[in-house]
């Protein structure tokens, strides 16, 4: 699958779910989760069941609404389930890295789904390679799978204990035993897990936008360090690792989470207004209108019409059906990509100073397009502000920011950056800005923001291209 040039915005690695629920359809209902949490994956997708004598899976690569059909969910039976929709981050997108990993173990079926990064999985697969096990795939999720097989602990949760006291990195998993539906947060919290519950049971989700998707309710946040076992007993919750200094990822709320969705017991939606409010406040512009790119920008762009007094209003339209493609365009299409998703709204525009706002700026292969279009509409202005500060180191937690030489932050300047794309100023959210936005001083990774990791980072994967496959999500 080619990653477009007219997207130019930071992938997120994956969305993980699973449910038990006796009496429920929950391979529907884990499709519904699964397609509440697509902004999170979209090169495939997943699902296994248990009916407490088999394991049944189907995946596939492309869309969750690509991947399933009544044909083959009707073999996907049973009363507990986990699914996964999946971004590869250095991990090529093949089916065979594609999740839920599932084996057979003495004590039963064992699968798998997992969100974020493994740091030390280059060292994690060595070890395994020279206990002689075989891996089949790039993934660090099999890395985990066999971990946990082969751990010998008593029963599961001293299995998931060991490998927690193995693990550095980011991981939240949802696992699937023959007994049991458990949930596991990495120590520093990286990636959000939430559970939920509806009458015949309970669930676990990336984002809490799965729930209301399907008619759950939100319990609460799984903590740091944490493990939940979901079964018919209920739901107990367990301190599985000692918690670590908080490093939640701040694209969480940046860009990542659903709007609609609750991280770190905050409205997404509200966080966004805020960044986009501060930023006003820190860049304002002597222009007339604001306008958004949308969609990921529109929170944003409200924040920064709400504080500054100009009016917001729509100076782009998104084509919805384009992201990634199968197809390869051509030249003169790649020339054009930007119009292919983006078109102006010239009866906006004319004869208008505009404050565009998005929310970040990766490589700029977007940027400067969306100013041209701009202008092509009747701008005689056009002021670029980004919602959160410059991306200037690549992200070894699960998050797909390129490599630092594509970084446009890292290697140009601010009047570098306004040059490149043509905006007639130019201006990032400091990163003080965006923590008192988000309402935290701290417990937040900001690594590609300030070089400074959570985890100390070797050299061995600090060179992402020798040791791409390597680690991954999914």
């Amino acid at each position: 699958m080619v990653n477009t040039p007219w997207d130019d915005s930071p992938k997120e690695e994956c969305g993980i779910f699973g449910i038990f629920a006796p009496g429920l359809d929950v391979a529907r209902t884990t499709y519904f989760g699964l397609y509440a949490l697509q902004h999170r994956g979209q090169e495939g997708a997943g699902i296994v069941t248990y009916d407490g004598r088999v394991a049944h899976i189907h995946k596939g690569m492309g869309l969750v609404a690509q991947v399933f059909n009544e044909e083959n969910m009707s073999h996907l039976l049973g009363h507990m389930a986990v699914g996964h929709t999946r971004y590869s981050t250095t991990g090529s997108n093949q089916l065979r890295n594609a999740q839920p990993y599932l084996i057979e173990t003495l004590a039963g079926p064992l699968a798998i789904v997992h969100n974020g990064n493994l740091t030390n999985a280059p060292m994690l697969r060595r070890n395994l390679l020279q206990r002689g096990v075989g891996l089949s795939s790039s993934s660090d999720t099999e890395i985990i799978v066999h971990l946990l097989a082969g751990s010998g602990g008593s029963d599961w949760q001293a299995s998931i204990r060991m490998f927690m006291a193995q693990a550095e990195g980011a991981y939240s998993l949802v696992i699937l035993t023959k007994e049991a539906i458990y949930g596991v947060r990495d120590p520093w919290g990286f990636r959000p897990l939430v559970l939920g519950k509806l009458e015949e049971g309970y669930l676990l989700a990336s984002e809490s936008c799965a729930f209301s998707t399907i008619g759950a309710t939100m319990v609460r946040e799984i903590l740091p360090g944490e493990i939940v076992r979901i079964d018919k007993q209920g739901y107990e919750i367990t301190q599985g690792a000692p918690a670590q200094p908080r490093a939640l990822c701040t694209f969480e709320h940046i860009y990542f989470a659903r709007p609609d969705s609750i991280i770190d017991a905050k409205s997404v939606h509200h966080v966004r207004q805020a960044l986009g409010r501060q930023l006003a406040r820190e860049a304002p512009a002597d222009a007339d209108i604001v306008v958004p790119v949308p969609d990921s920008g529109t929170p944003h762009a409200i924040g920064y019409a709400q504080e500054s007094g100009l009016p917001y209003t729509e100076g782009l339209i998104k084509n919805r059906y384009i992201g990634r493609t199968f197809i390869q365009p051509s030249d003169q299409l790649r020339r054009a990509s930007v119009a292919m998703k983006f078109n102006p709204l010239p009866a906006n525009l004319q004869g208008k100073r505009v404050v565009i706002v998005d929310d970040s700026i990766v490589r700029g292969t977007t940027s400067g397009p969306l100013v041209q279009l701009l202008r092509e509409g009747g701008a005689t202005e056009v002021h670029m502000r980004v919602a959160c500060p410059p991306i200037m180191f690549p992200c070894f937690m699960g998050v797909d920011m390129a490599t630092q030489a594509e970084l446009i932050a890292a290697q140009k300047n601010l009047e570098g950056i306004r040059s490149h794309i043509n905006a007639d100023s130019l201006a990032y959210l400091s990163i003080d800005g965006m923590m008192q936005a988000i309402g935290e001083s701290g417990g937040y990774c900001n690594a590609c923001f300030t070089g400074s990791y959570p985890i100390p980072v070797t050299l061995e994967i600090q060179d992402k291209e020798q040791f791409e496959g390597v680690f991954g999500c999914g």
